[in-house]
């Protein structure tokens, strides 16, 4: 520690999870001298607590969409690199009723649609070993997501940075200023010409009226392991309430059809702001959620009705009972009703970086990379 506290640094990167790694090593790539400072022994917030699934589709249309292009490439570059394996890669978004077929339709037709594809109920069947109720219409097929796991896919991210990139990492270290040249921490004096926070949803400890000015909130979500079903799916799934939640979906004209039509069938499961994605880890097990719910401070007590919401989605979208539940946990992450993140400037060599759309494992490369840039002013 001695040691470290020692050297001068060009960066330095307050938070750990994958918003923060994305900014520690695109720097350390460009050459720069970079540590990383993390108040847990590890990552442990919302970083590792999703689905480990890097979305493009359905993401909201203009920069958000182009940002999880670029994330997406930045992660196929990387994963071998360090390691991590790819689960599996793609996305099924199946539809249960002509209103959601054309919201697909709608979608296809947007420069985001490109390289997608609607295919038939049978298509959707064949591909998923028979997944899909009575009342399945067809389904959205993408090719360009892929999907890591999480839990893992971090510490294997931040051991590759400091071994392969040379990223100093601090781990169990609070940083209580952040004001270059010099940040105090609780180890001591940190040296670095340039300083990226990135808080996730603590909103108190660095920068908190700058935090405060944008109004943000928390969203608290609950989610689960499945038992492995017996059968490999060949991508990500989602349904029909996906296609009312992902704004690269929803904010075409003709969703708002079939979001009155969820609702007035699904009202719980809109209260308890559930939509589908399901995930298949190495072990075969199911990562599947998720519920949404958004207060200042969200309670760790999940109600029980979103977890039967979320199961009840999973039977009728894919016609057969959710597998047993082996695991269950909630997260939260930071929200905002008008962005899905932003980049703040509190000093001249200062970035506040916050992803408010529960996006991040999607956009952070993209995003760092054009936080550095006006930072650092690299290409």
């Amino acid at each position: 520690m001695a040691a470290i506290m020692g050297k001068v640094y060009d960066l330095a990167v307050i938070g750990g999870g994958v918003i923060g790694l994305a900014h520690a090593i695109t720097a350390a790539r460009q050459g720069k001298r970079v540590v990383l400072i993390e108040r847990e022994r590890r990552a442990n917030g919302a970083s590792i607590r999703n689905f480990g699934f890097i979305t493009v589709t359905g993401q909201e249309r203009g920069a958000s969409w182009a940002l999880a292009r670029r994330t997406r490439d930045v992660w196929d570059d990387l994963a071998p690199r360090a390691g991590i394996a790819v689960e599996h890669r793609g996305l099924l978004v199946s539809a249960r009723s002509p209103e959601a077929i054309a919201v697909i339709e709608a979608f296809l037709a947007t420069e985001m649609g490109q390289g997608c594809d609607l295919i038939t109920a049978d298509a959707f069947r064949r591909a998923t070993y028979g997944l899909g109720g009575a009342d399945l219409h067809g389904a959205l097929y993408s090719p360009h997501e892929i999907r890591v796991e999480s839990r893992d896919a971090i510490p294997q991210l931040t051991r590759w940075a400091h071994e392969a990139l040379g990223v100093d990492i601090l781990t169990e270290t609070v940083a209580f200023s952040s004001l270059p040249p010099r940040l105090e921490t609780s180890r001591g004096v940190i040296e670095a010409g340039h300083v990226v926070v990135c808080p996730g949803d603590d909103f108190s400890t660095l920068w908190p009226d700058r935090i405060a000015a944008y109004g943000l909130r928390r969203c608290r979500l609950s989610m689960l392991r499945l038992a492995d079903p017996g059968f490999r799916l060949p991508a990500a799934l989602m349904s029909d309430l996906s296609l009312t939640r992902y704004t690269g979906y929803a904010a075409l004209p003709e969703a708002a059809v079939l979001k009155a039509k969820l609702i007035a069938e699904q009202p719980r499961h809109y209260a308890n702001g559930v939509h589908l994605i399901v995930a298949q880890g190495a072990d075969g097990s199911l990562i599947v959620g998720d519920s949404h719910h958004y207060d200042d401070l969200p309670g760790p007590f999940a109600p029980a009705s979103a977890e039967h919401d979320i199961l009840d989605e999973y039977a009728r979208a894919f016609g057969r009972a959710a597998p047993p539940v082996l695991e269950r946990w909630v997260g939260t992450y930071a929200s905002a009703d008008d962005r899905t993140w932003l980049v703040d400037s509190p000093a001249e060599n200062v970035r506040l970086v916050i992803v408010t759309g529960g996006t991040g494992a999607s956009t952070a490369f993209g995003i760092a990379e054009q936080v550095l840039t006006n930072l650092m002013g690299d290409a």
